[in-house]
């Protein structure tokens, strides 16, 4: 599959976190063109401040791969991961993250910081931005939008 075929999905798993008020981002973790894991936001859901869509998928990941090491693996999220999510791919070794949306207010990986190419870091990966960028926007801008009337 392409970055966009990953997109897709990774758009259609955030729209599972519309039914409990989660902010609709939808990650994926892909090994050798396969989906092993794919989340959305469960923060919720849970109450659990780290229950973002990518830190979810990259558990999950880990745990169906039984190592906490994700060298050849992809990261593919709706939006641009934030200072935890990446700081997350940056320990767990990802090797490439795809994101759609940019964060201009919180995203770590070119828009607010960039840690996923900080050579202060013990780790780096490559990142591919834009994949499908105004579809993953315009779902995050309906998402608020009714959220703005229902108030």
């Amino acid at each position: 599959m392409d970055p966009e075929d990953l997109m897709r999905l990774a758009m259609a798993e955030a729209e599972l976190a519309i039914p409990h008020g989660d902010v609709p981002v939808g990650a994926l973790v892909v090994v050798e063109g396969e989906v092993i894991a794919s989340r959305h936001n469960e923060r919720q859901l849970t109450s659990d401040p780290t229950a973002h869509a990518e830190v979810l998928a990259m558990r999950d990941a880990c745990e169906h791969l039984g190592t906490w090491r994700l060298d050849d693996a992809t990261l593919v999220s709706t939006l641009e991961p934030c200072a935890m999510c990446a700081g997350a791919a940056v320990n767990a070794r990802i090797q490439k993250v795809v994101f759609g949306a940019p964060d201009l207010e919180a995203g770590a990986l070119g828009s607010v910081y960039h840690l996923g190419a900080d050579p202060r870091l013990r780790h780096t990966f490559e990142v591919q931005h834009n994949v499908l960028g105004n579809e993953c926007t315009e779902n995050l801008k309906t998402f608020f939008a009714a959220l703005r009337s229902a108030d």
